[in-house]
């Protein structure tokens, strides 16, 4: 039998043979089916991340690299076809686009395992944070990694730091870190502050006072804190836990400056007392006034795919027409870093719609310490570590 029946009978096997292919061929053969199936296993299943900042710490360190399963939430198609492969924004080591919009298409997502839950750890395309920043396609945009606080149709709130969700406590993070201030006699060395188990990404300087003392802000866990506070050394005076009261948080007065809002005090939310915040929902329907418009215009004309949409002096025009309620067509979600002191997130910009999510962060497959020495590079106990 002829299993290689695609193949043209050769009735002169003796006479006729294939010519075989040369080195360069079979080079060029081997790279397009490893780039094709590295593409399609990127696109499909799983995506490789590495983490650049501490804004998760001490879940996911500086240096961790993970895998992202894109089945959990459902792989989402292309925006723009035209892209060189396995890029993302830029063609590597230069600014040029690594893709072209002459071809637009719209957007799915194809069946999932599951949906985005609270604790998840997620990462996700990042929205603009106002109506006139520089933007990406959807999914070119710049990609963030946080837990999700708060899914479509919750309610969060944060008062003194802890997170509620529905008027319930939200389970904390087992490793989430706090800002501290320390007061030292002068400037620590990094080489005093890598004893106290502390590296670079973990602190800065604040201030320096007339008489030489120095305020450093410091980003621990509890436990850190606890045994660095007991052993105290003596070039520290004191310890104090950081309040972060700083105003620049969602909803922003420029918003109101866009829309034609009236500031309203009731919205002056901080990174830690923050809400109450009802997250949208595909298919729930607001009233439109000057508070809901503070809360969600933004959201209903960047993200929420109308035609033709616009807010001015208050008001909301969808086709050209002012409408009196919205119903919203897609569900958001509320993301959160461990390291809550440190960490820019949807206190500062808001939702995360859910054309914006890439995928689950899995598991961590290697580890390295940047600022240890050669021998210590590796953190070894890492390895395969799943991620909660």
């Amino acid at each position: 039998m002829n299993w290689q029946f695609w193949k043209k009978n050769n009735t002169n096997n003796d006479d006729q043979h294939e010519k075989p292919k040369s080195k360069v061929r079979e080079w060029w053969d081997a790279i397009l089916f490893a780039v094709i199936a590295a593409t399609l296993i990127r696109w499909l299943i799983m995506e490789a991340y590495t983490i650049p900042t501490p804004s998760m710490e001490n879940s996911l360190l500086v240096g961790d690299f993970l895998f992202v399963s894109k089945f959990h939430y459902g792989t989402r198609t292309t925006t723009t076809p035209l892209q060189v492969p396995l890029t993302h924004q830029k063609i590597w080591f230069t600014n040029i686009p690594s893709y072209s919009t002459a071809i637009k298409l719209p957007q799915y997502r194809l069946p999932g395992l599951t949906h985005v839950k609270n604790g998840d750890v997620v990462v996700f395309n990042v929205p603009p944070r106002e109506l006139n920043d520089a933007d990406y396609p959807v999914d070119l945009k710049t990609n963030y990694i946080k837990r999700c606080v708060g899914i479509a149709g919750d309610v969060i709130e944060i008062k003194n730091e802890q997170v509620y969700i529905n008027g319930k406590e939200l389970p904390n993070p087992a490793d989430r870190q706090y800002g501290y201030l320390f007061m030292s006699n002068g400037q620590i060395s990094e080489r005093n502050f890598k004893k106290l188990g502390l590296g670079p990404e973990d602190y800065g300087m604040e201030y320096q006072t007339s008489d030489g003392k120095v305020a450093y802000r410091v980003h621990l866990t509890k436990e850190a804190f606890e045994k660095i506070n007991a052993e105290k050394p003596n070039y520290i005076i004191s310890i104090t836990k950081e309040e972060r009261n700083e105003k620049e948080t969602f909803p922003y007065s420029g918003y109101n400056q866009l829309f034609g809002l009236k500031t309203n005090p009731k919205m002056s939310w901080s990174q830690d007392n923050f809400g109450p915040l009802w997250i949208p929902k595909k298919g729930a329907t607001i009233a439109i006034n000057d508070s809901t418009l503070t809360l969600y215009g933004n959201t209903i004309v960047k993200y929420d795919h109308n035609d033709e949409v616009r807010v001015e002096e208050g008001k909301l025009y969808i086709d050209g027409k002012q409408v009196n309620e919205y119903t919203f067509k897609q569900n958001y979600y509320f993301m959160m870093g461990d390291n809550r002191h440190n960490s820019l997130d949807s206190r500062y910009w808001g939702f995360v719609p859910e054309d914006h999510i890439v995928g689950k962060a899995f598991f961590i497959w290697l580890s390295i310490d940047r600022n240890a020495d050669f021998i210590n590079k590796i953190r070894w106990n890492r390895f395969f570590k799943l991620i909660e």
